[in-house]
């Protein structure tokens, strides 16, 4: 970030350390300290909801305008046979809800609704009506005008907080600000808020291993208090609460996605650069292209998992 070296390919190093596991063995006296503190604490507790959105989705509407698709959509996109970021948003979106089965006039809770594009696309093309909560007061903002025109309310509201009686409940990469102390709360909300003959789809990054901590650069600069579940974290806090119905792995995808991200970011830095100084360049090029490494070297999976409250009568058959 502040210039003292210089990597010609982050995303290719950051594989290859991957992939030898070299994070694996180092430790330091402050990483200890940290994973104590964070064994003891709970830094996602709920005084501290609105941390995240303030520190990263707050920082500069123009940034994710210039970086993202169309709708802006800030998550994995699907690129089966999609040849570009637009298309790859719009096909993982339908992918969620094809997953979901909407039906019209169905009740969708969004949670962790971005700048809106999940909930206006859901309302325009399966006829619901659509919640989405956010932590982020600009994503809130953009949400509400985004949306204007549709069935869609827009809530600055933590997940703790949420109402019952919804047909379908979805979070697409929010669950990463969750917490491990907090698992078993979220999804017990999202049961709790679920109708019985209900669907819920949890899309999410995941990890390999189980951890209590992230990493201290991407929790000190990017995401503050985030945390990578396992598929071991995931399924422990459904127990007792959720049948798993399906559970797909679109790992590879992200990296895709993060690299178009930076291209679109590039190419409109001479934009961004009033409002960013060369040391954000710097921080976010870093940023988007070691974790398109991590994805590549498949550390980091994206998982999208189905879940319902009692298990379905009929085999439930997942589009793919």
């Amino acid at each position: 970030m502040d210039g003292w070296w210089e990597c010609p390919a982050i995303k290719q190093m950051f594989k290859r350390i991957f992939q030898a596991g070299l994070g694996s063995s180092i430790s330091s006296p402050s990483y200890l300290l940290d994973r104590t503190i964070a064994l003891l604490t709970n830094p996602q507790k709920l005084r501290r909801a609105f941390h995240i959105g303030e520190r990263h989705y707050d920082i500069s509407h123009r940034l994710f305008e210039q970086m993202l698709d169309k709708r802006m959509i800030y998550s994995c996109g699907y690129w089966k046979t999609a040849d570009n970021l637009d298309d790859a948003q719009e096909a993982k979106l339908k992918l969620v809800f094809d997953k979901l089965m909407l039906k019209p006039g169905m009740r969708i809770l969004d949670i962790g609704c971005g700048r809106g594009g999940a909930a206006c696309y859901a309302a325009e093309h399966y006829d619901v009506s659509v919640t989405g909560i956010t932590v982020s007061e600009q994503q809130a903002h953009y949400a509400r005008h985004n949306c204007r025109d549709l069935p869609v309310e827009i809530r600055l509201q933590d997940y703790r907080k949420l109402d019952t009686g919804y047909d379908r409940i979805y979070s697409i990469d929010m669950f990463e600000h969750v917490g491990y102390k907090n698992h078993k709360t979220c999804l017990k909300t999202i049961r709790r808020c679920l109708k019985p003959d209900g669907l819920s789809l949890l899309h999410t990054i995941g990890g390999n291993t189980t951890r209590h901590l992230t990493d201290p650069w991407i929790d000190r600069y990017i995401f503050p208090n985030s945390l990578i579940s396992s598929a071991r974290q995931i399924t422990t806090a459904s127990e007792g609460l959720f049948v798993i119905e399906d559970w797909q792995n679109l790992g590879p995808d992200y990296a895709r996605t993060l690299l178009s991200w930076y291209e679109n970011f590039n190419s409109h830095w001479r934009q961004l650069e009033k409002a960013c100084d060369r040391r954000f360049y710097r921080m976010w090029k870093y940023y988007l292209l070691s974790c398109a490494g991590a994805f590549l070297a498949r550390s980091l999976q994206t998982w999208q998992v189905v879940m319902s409250p009692h298990g379905n009568t009929q085999t439930y058959h997942s589009p793919r």
